[in-house]
């Protein structure tokens, strides 16, 4: 027979007297609201207000809640709302003692250490419904038992960035869960872990708020309208799905307060019903703007074919709506979103992703949104490389490729088809990448240490280069004009060049290709110097001689060096309008190209196969083709661009040339005549100063691009533009953020590049990153040194 509240209430004050201490009046008058919910036949629930404890009340409370499996309490919630004395074992223990009748837990770690946490994440908890805002979260690892847990709720968790691979493993039952305002921002990583949640149904990164005409919100009458984080103010907004479960009742009753929103969810109260087919045939975008600045684009969205340049049209639909359409983007906005929103096609990806779903961010997914997106998804995001529908494992392929091996017709290297063919001598390397890449979503990142050569402080580089024959050298570049080849699989330092006052920050670096020993480098101060890495020391050994070393002429303000395809030949760059061509056999300079643009060049690149073929970028915006046979006074061609152009590359074939402006902005032109012949969908910072570097990968197949003010590198087809994976770049510690400053493919291993990477906390170095796509974070990096054969074209990438 259960154990009556009022024996259990006797019972804890005996424990209290047994302690020595006074019985807590919260605890007391929790039983007492506990038997008053029973009179009148509600569920018979107690709560405990952590922030009422103190260390010597836990004791009794303990005691009392070993009885609790025995007695009439049906449910059990653990609350803090603000800082409390208690330590944060004590709460621990408290909520172990609980056991099975925990339902609710409610926690700010405000008042708790990373024990706490550590000890929540790796052994979980028996609740139901769990609230953490937490400001210690960066890379969310709940590993623990969960096996109870319905609901989640993490929003304000200001300092989660991203999840661990098995992060939702042991969360079975998990059907909702809200992530507003956390920093969130992968869309890849972040459908991979919640793809191993079984139930999910619901999930929020922002909510939408209804507002009146004049933009005030209302949510509940004591919701705040004034755009400050209100740590409950989400509470306010339930899960829609919440009254579709039997487990209505074990949830909070703020959980159960009527939902401005629900009339949101078919637009019939709001639209005029002569247009609602057009509304039916669309989906709600993921963020509205009020404003009449973002109103037509607003618009774009909802009503597919909708085109702001169309007056008519315009006009029509307006007189259709009867100004219900700026109602519309007056009375509902988004509030409180994670960064994750504001990415381009976010609300198509995550539902194309999680089929499972059935509401996103207070938004239920109609047949209708599910087809669209799905149509979104394959317009301008790859699942898997080379355009592969489904997932294959490894053995499979390779067993395929023992049948079919004798069977396989192989082709030239130049003609690279852009799909799987069984066919094409690349078919199984692209089989086996897709299949490892569809299972590493957690790129494996790799720093490489640059230490040594009796340096204290290690080197901080400003740019590299591959070598173009040896797959395990990289020469890099620093900020204090020294130079140094590493063996980045062993990271050995190779050879090193200090400055002796000779350079400032390297700028330029480039290998020549039949004489694979030497390097060109240039410096801002435009001091330019040949180096043959086999007669340079590995450690400083007093002032260096001239044995491995040729000067030429300087070119002032240098930015950019780049050497011809035979190596007789280099060009220098820099902040003038003006190009240097160099002899590299005599050492001499022969001629200076004066007034190719109209603002400085920023960069400068031969072909990769034609020695007398070369490309400019400048921040005049445009790229122009040149041809040393004609005598460089008219390009071959102009290609421009909106901003002003940062980089510009051949493909490793010389059949495109790759051109790269501020802020994202990255068009692909054909090498023969210049015509555009794609430009990549990578949304804008909107920022001036946020420089884009693009450069290619597996051949010709993928880009890669990375910009100055962002901390992710995007890899897209270089084909269709679709958008593969996005790598998001953090740094060791919390807050320290890591920048795009320069990135390169690995010409030797497919799905491999490297980073140059800054920090934007004072004091911190900046540093290579070595990222393997094909193999997991949480692996050993099996595959790292997996090399492919080096063919002529991916010199030079």
């Amino acid at each position: 027979m259960a154990v009556d509240i009022q024996t259990l209430e006797d019972r804890y004050i005996d424990s209290c007297r047994r302690h020595g201490v006074l019985p807590n009046s919260s605890i007391t008058s929790s039983l007492f609201k506990a038997e008053v919910k029973k009179s009148y036949h509600e569920l018979c629930s107690m709560e405990i207000l952590i922030d009422d404890l103190k260390d010597i009340d836990i004791a009794p409370l303990v005691d009392l809640c070993t009885d609790l499996d025995t007695s009439e309490i049906e449910a059990v919630d653990v609350r803090n709302e603000s800082s409390c004395v208690l330590n944060g074992e004590y709460a621990l223990s408290l909520m172990r003692a609980i056991n099975q009748k925990l339902r609710v837990v409610d926690l700010q770690d405000l008042s708790f250490g990373k024990d706490f946490l550590r000890d929540i994440s790796k052994r979980g908890l028996a609740c139901q419904v769990l609230t953490l805002r937490c400001s210690r979260f960066r890379k969310l690892n709940l590993t623990g038992e969960f096996m109870h847990l319905h609901t989640l709720n993490l929003d304000f968790s200001s300092s989660l960035t991203s999840f661990l691979e098995d992060c939702f493993s042991c969360m079975p039952s998990l059907m909702r869960l809200s992530m507003c305002e956390t920093r969130i921002t992968n869309l890849w990583t972040t459908v991979a872990a919640l793809s191993k949640l079984p139930s999910l149904i619901e999930l929020r990164f922002q909510y939408w708020q209804y507002c009146n005409d004049a933009g005030t919100s209302f949510i509940s009458s004591g919701g705040k309208s004034d755009g400050t984080a209100d740590f409950g103010l989400l509470d306010r907004i339930p899960f829609i799905g919440e009254s579709c479960i039997d487990t209505t009742e074990l949830t909070d009753p703020i959980f159960n307060a009527e939902d401005p929103l629900r009339n949101f969810y078919s637009f019939d109260e709001v639209i005029n019903h002569d247009v609602q087919s057009i509304v039916e045939d669309s989906s709600d975008d993921s963020e509205v703007d009020s404003t009449s600045h973002n109103h037509r684009y607003w618009l774009a969205d909802v009503f597919p074919g909708w085109s702001s340049q169309n007056e008519e049209r315009e006009e029509s639909l307006h007189g259709a709506f009867t100004g219900n359409i700026a109602d519309v983007s007056m009375k509902y906005m988004s509030r409180h979103a994670s960064p994750i929103c504001s990415e381009k096609h976010y609300r198509e990806f995550m539902i194309a992703s999680l089929p499972n779903l059935k509401i996103l961010d207070n938004l239920p997914i109609r047949k209708i949104d599910r087809e669209r997106a799905t149509g979104i998804f394959s317009q301008y995001f790859e699942y898997l490389p080379y355009r592969w529908k489904h997932k294959e494992s490894v053995l499979s392929i390779l067993q395929k490729r023992e049948i079919k091996s004798g069977h396989i017709k192989v082709q030239s290297s130049k003609c690279r088809p852009p799909y799987p063919s069984g066919k094409s001598q690349y078919f199984y390397t692209r089989s086996l990448s897709a299949a490892k890449l569809g299972s590493s979503t957690w790129p494996l990142l790799h720093p490489l240490s640059l230490l040594g050569c009796d340096l204290d402080n290690g080197f901080r580089p400003r740019q590299f280069e591959y070598h173009p024959t040896d797959s395990s050298l990289m020469v890099f570049g620093t900020l204090d004009g020294e130079v140094g080849v590493i063996n980045h699989e062993n990271e050995h330092i190779v050879s090193y060049i200090p400055s002796l006052g000779a350079m400032n920050s390297v700028l330029g670096l480039c290998w020549l290709k039949k004489y694979p020993s030497k390097l060109i480098a240039g410096s801002d101060n435009g001091s330019l110097k040949l180096y043959d890495i086999h007669h340079i020391p590995k450690k400083v050994t007093g002032i260096y001689g001239n044995s491995g070393c040729v000067t030429f002429d300087e070119f002032d303000q240098l930015t950019s060096v780049h050497v011809n395809s035979t190596d007789e030949l280099f060009l220098a760059s820099g902040y003038s309008r003006n190009v240097a061509l160099y002899d590299i056999n005599n050492g001499k300079r022969l001629q200076v190209f004066t007034d190719m643009h109209r603002g400085h060049i920023n960069v400068v690149k031969f072909a990769n196969h034609s020695p007398s073929i070369f490309a400019t970028s400048s921040f005049d915006q445009d790229v122009k083709m040149w041809d040393l046979r004609q005598k460089p006074v008219h390009p071959c061609f102009t290609a421009s661009s909106s901003k002003g152009n940062v980089m510009v590359c051949f493909s490793p074939d010389d059949q495109y040339i790759l051109a790269s402006a501020v802020d994202n902005e990255v068009r692909q032109f054909l090498a023969v005549d210049g015509r555009l012949h794609l430009v990549f969908d990578i949304a804008p910072t909107e920022s001036s100063q946020n420089y884009t570097r693009s450069y290619y990968m597996n051949g010709r197949d993928y880009i890669i691009s990375g910009s100055c003010d962002e901390h992710v590198v995007r890899i897209c087809c270089a084909q269709t533009g679709r958008r593969l994976r996005d790598i998001s770049l953090e740094g060791r510690s919390l807050g320290s953020s890591m920048f795009v400053q320069s990135l390169r493919g690995d010409p030797f291993r497919d799905f491999n590049l490297s980073v140059l990477a800054a920090y934007m906390r004072p004091g911190s170095k900046s540093e290579i990153v070595k990222i393997n796509l094909l193999a997991s974070s949480g692996h050993a990096k099996d595959d790292a040194d997996v090399v492919r054969p080096c063919v002529s074209h991916s010199m030079g990438a």
